[in-house]
């Protein structure tokens, strides 16, 4: 019986890195999705793409927000909601 238990054991633990792998190996930070980002679009249909930003900062109409970290991100200036200037670093 514990032989089944750790052969049980060994295989969820291997399914579940895989689907970490799978997951980290997942972005919305690329290129492709870059493009996409034309100045007048909403805020919402950037959402769409890159989905939900890691921060934001408002200062009266404007708004910037950025998709990534320090070392790779995407950021977007909005003016009233539309974008006025994205901005891309590291990606490729």
């Amino acid at each position: 019986m514990k032989t089944k238990w750790k052969y049980t054991m060994k295989i969820r633990t291997l399914i579940a890195l895989v689907l970490v792998t799978m997951l980290i190996g997942c972005t919305k930070l690329t290129m492709e999705n870059y493009e996409k980002i034309k100045v007048g679009i909403g805020y919402s249909d950037v959402v769409k793409i890159l989905g939900k930003p890691d921060s934001c900062s408002e200062a009266l109409f404007a708004k910037s927000c950025v998709w990534g970290n320090e070392q790779k991100n995407i950021t977007v200036n909005f003016l009233g909601d539309k974008v006025i200037l994205p901005t891309r670093k590291n990606i490729k």
